[in-house]
């Protein structure tokens, strides 16, 4: 890295330190493309990109009073995004393990108590539940539970992005579990 470089670095460290909003909006103008790209290549996913990226920066702005950046700020910024990625799969894998291990627990506990009757009765009650989901939320759970698309595929159909489709889900699982107690994964 340049001299110059390293001093406009410096200097929108310091601008950002005393919060103005100039240094903040050069220093984003200037390495958002770049980290975009950088998160792009990892995750193959332009929602979740833009995400992640806001995040790292949001939380830059949040932090600027106690910014300690000892190496280059474009190294900080790409540690950031790598780390906030890293972060980003582990929660997923988390999530998904989760709810794997409850949906087999559940399926095996179901078929072996419940009879054909009862499975029907509390599919129904399932089935009623779900359209008691708000409508987008709705639409959501059924494209991932029912018809087992992808959040990104979801994410295109419904024209929203991954990170609103993993809300919709997670508030319906959680509706779900509070106001049925039967197995729906």
């Amino acid at each position: 890295m340049n001299t110059n470089t390293r001093d406009i670095e410096k200097l929108l460290i310091q601008g950002l330190t005393k919060g103005d909003q100039h240094s903040y909006r050069i220093l984003f103008d200037r390495y958002y493309s770049w980290l975009y790209n950088y998160v792009y290549k990892l995750s193959h996913d332009s929602s979740l990109s833009e995400d992640l990226v806001q995040n790292v920066l949001l939380r830059l702005w949040e932090k600027k009073s106690s910014l300690n950046i000892t190496t280059s700020l474009k190294n900080y910024l790409f540690r950031a995004c790598h780390n906030e990625f890293l972060m980003h799969l582990r929660k997923k894998k988390k999530e998904y393990d989760a709810l794997d291990t409850l949906k087999w627990e559940v399926i095996f506990d179901t078929y072996n108590e419940i009879e054909e009757s009862q499975l029907d009765t509390d599919w129904s009650k399932l089935e009623k539940a779900i359209e008691k989901l708000p409508k987008k939320c709705r639409e959501v759970f059924k494209l991932s539970r029912l018809e087992q698309k992808k959040h990104k595929e979801i994410a295109v159909i419904l024209g929203i992005s991954t990170k609103t489709v993993e809300v919709h889900i997670s508030k319906a699982l959680r509706f779900l579990k509070t106001n049925v107690s039967i197995f729906f994964l």
